[in-house]
């Protein structure tokens, strides 16, 4: 009964799905300074094509995972599907910076609904067989999403040279297309009691939450990427905004973040900071590496993505090893330890250093997000409030791009004209503070010393 439940047409379009937001995410990274340069823009404008769709992801993921809860995953998974498909053309037919960053902006929104959506369909396919959902199902989908991640910039890379770097946006369109088609054809659709009348999915919805979640977000973003004494009234703005959304949420019945559930669940919350710190570590090394291998270092964009490799290949074969045991707290320790070891070897790594020695630092980059994407995963699926899955998925993936912003604001302050051995150098000890951090909160909690359910 399992094997059919979960057959390949079902799982088709729920594994492809998720593949598109952090493919999205990771491909810019080598398209940054092509794109500068054709449209003949700075390094600070274009650094807002990683800004924008991270803000919208940020406020999409759990926005969308708490429409999945309310009017059905499918229907949300579709949506977001065609929203991503239109966006990729965005570029060709309007070649400018607006179109471009409308472009990920809008594909920043349309992918944020994959991941909560996909989680919730797993979960619905499953009870509706009375079983509970595989394991492996949930390994895959993380696999997938996350070796996206890893191999974005080698996707990317070869794009660009091949066809020049609108097709990083074209290639959403075939994608998206048979994700929309496959899950058209072989995903159930919705249970009735997803069925909301307008005013109960108002209530459900809770938009004065999403709107305080949003403005202090954004506050934030634009704090971290242009901070000066110009910029400091968007501290208060965003502290006001975190005040009052928790103030907020604490009496709503549906709230769009349960604050009362994250301080009664402190294992939830953790996994939360442990996606945050992880992430942190990844974009900055991911995002700051590409950047300085295209200026000092001298290789073309094609070639940084290349150089990405190992990170794509260990970050999935780390993914595979760790979906074969129930242990969660080793995988985590380790995720906090491996990027460790690389920052130590980024204050050897200059300008001039052998190919060989680059591909052994990207590389150990790869091994922790396999290791934190499955664990982080599984505990995630145990921990969340029964009926809250998508809203708490979409808030786990918000934690990875609020990671992801704040290494926007790392790679600025240690490259604050252009990509410069000694800048790489300062990311160094950020990464070492921030993967000791990720080490040391796996290593406290106790909750991970439960085996995952199998």
């Amino acid at each position: 009964m399992k094997g059919m439940s979960f057959g390949w047409r079902f799982l088709t379009p729920v594994l492809l799905g998720p593949m598109l937001n952090p493919l999205n995410t990771s491909m810019i990274a080598v398209a940054l300074v092509p794109i500068g340069c054709d449209l003949h823009i700075p390094t600070a404008t274009t650094i807002w094509l990683v800004a924008g769709l991270y803000l919208a992801s940020a406020v999409a993921q759990p926005t969308l995972g708490r429409m999945a809860d309310l009017i059905g995953a499918r229907r949300v998974y579709l949506t977001g599907l065609t929203v991503t498909l239109l966006a990729g053309l965005i570029p060709t037919l309007w070649h400018s910076f607006p179109g471009v960053l409308a472009a990920r902006l809008l594909i920043g929104i349309g992918t944020s609904a994959s991941y909560p959506a996909a989680l919730s369909l797993i979960r619905d396919h499953a009870a509706d067989f009375g079983i509970p959902a595989p394991p492996g199902v949930l390994s895959a989908l993380s696999i997938s999403a996350q070796g996206m991640t890893a191999l974005g910039p080698v996707l990317g890379g070869v794009l660009i040279a091949v066809s020049g770097w609108p097709s990083i946006f074209l290639v959403n369109v075939p994608l998206a297309a048979i994700t929309l088609v496959t899950t058209l054809l072989w995903v159930p659709a919705d249970a009735g009691p997803h069925h909301r009348t307008a005013g109960s999915l108002r209530t459900g919805l809770d938009a004065v939450g999403i709107l305080l979640f949003a403005t202090t977000v954004t506050a934030l973003l634009f704090f971290l990427l242009h901070g000066s004494r110009a910029t400091l009234w968007l501290l208060p703005v965003a502290a006001a905004g975190g005040v009052m959304l928790v103030l907020w949420e604490r009496h709503r019945a549906e709230p769009f973040l349960d604050v009362r559930a994250l301080v009664a669940n402190p294992a939830l919350t953790r996994t939360y900071a442990r996606q945050f710190l992880t992430y942190l570590s990844a974009y900055t090394m991911m995002y700051g590496f590409s950047q300085w291998v295209q200026t000092a270092g001298g290789f073309s964009g094609s070639q940084a993505g290349y150089l990405q490799l190992p990170t794509a290949v260990l970050a999935a074969l780390t993914g595979l090893v760790v979906a074969r045991t129930t242990r969660l707290r080793a995988p985590l320790v380790a995720s906090g330890l491996v990027p460790f070891a690389g920052a130590l070897l980024i204050l050897a790594v200059h300008s001039s250093s052998p190919v060989w020695l680059l591909v052994i630092v990207t590389g150990l980059f790869g091994i922790p997000q396999g290791l934190a994407s499955v664990g982080n995963q599984a505990a995630l699926f145990r921990q969340a409030p029964e009926g809250q899955l998508g809203v708490a998925s979409g808030l786990s993936r918000t934690a990875v791009y609020l990671g992801a912003i704040v290494s926007s604001a790392f790679i600025g302050l240690a490259f604050p004209a252009t990509p410069t051995d000694g800048g790489l150098h300062l990311l160094a000890p950020l990464i070492l503070v921030v993967s000791a951090l990720t080490a040391i909160l796996a290593l406290r909690d106790r909750t991970l010393r439960t085996p995952a359910a199998v």
